[in-house]
């Protein structure tokens, strides 16, 4: 499964036309958007352009999205994969929206029953994320981290195949934890997101520049 990731437009259409034309070039199975979709709302922006990518898509708000944000996601074509997990071709993808300072509470539904995070994430999971790990793509310009210190114990004890994130603009890029890889897919003057070709044994990143 091929899949085009990318997050942060906030609100321009020029950062959504990064992505309509990385579809167009790349073809990919499926477009992830990792928040921050609009610049603090209204949810109608998000629902415009969610409806612009022409190919399934699944998408969080982040931090900046307003509360109406996810509704916009919602009415959108794409799928608003927050607090859900969702199979796609076999891979569980399992989204993460906002802000993301605590997971304490959360529950997260598969269609049938709600459960914590802890007891739906394995080594198949690609973790949607808009907060990055703790010190994992995370350094922000003067050098310390603004990831998320929750989500790295999620990703050191439970061993996600993938997180894809943003948040972060000064970090863009993959590192790899263990047997997790993070993709700050974050979009702007540098780079564009990330290309993932997903395979049942193999997984190949390229940061889109």
């Amino acid at each position: 499964m091929k899949i085009l990731a990318a997050a942060d437009i906030h609100g321009f259409q020029y950062r959504l036309n990064m992505v309509l034309n990385n579809v167009e070039e790349y073809s990919p199975d499926l477009v992830v958007i990792c928040g921050d979709i609009t610049q603090f709302g209204p949810g109608e922006i998000a629902t415009n352009f969610l409806n612009q990518i022409p190919v399934n898509t699944f998408a969080i708000p982040g931090n900046i999205d307003s509360f109406d944000v996810e509704c916009g996601i919602t009415k959108s074509k794409a799928k608003n994969i927050h607090l859900k997990k969702i199979v796609k071709n076999n891979v569980p993808f399992i989204g993460i929206g906002g802000e993301l300072s605590s997971l304490t509470g959360l529950t997260f539904t598969d269609g049938t029953s709600k459960k914590p995070l802890e007891n739906i994430v394995d080594c198949t999971s690609v973790l949607v994320t808009h907060i990055p790990p703790y010190k994992l793509q995370d350094r922000i310009f003067i050098g310390s981290h603004g990831g998320s210190k929750a989500l790295r114990r999620i990703v050191d004890t439970y061993t996600p195949r993938l997180v894809l994130c943003g948040h972060i603009h000064e970090d863009p890029g993959m590192t790899i934890s263990g047997k997790t890889t993070v993709v700050n897919c974050s979009l702007g003057k540098r780079t564009e997101g990330a290309l993932i070709d997903l395979k049942k044994d193999k997984t190949t990143i390229t940061i889109l520049e």
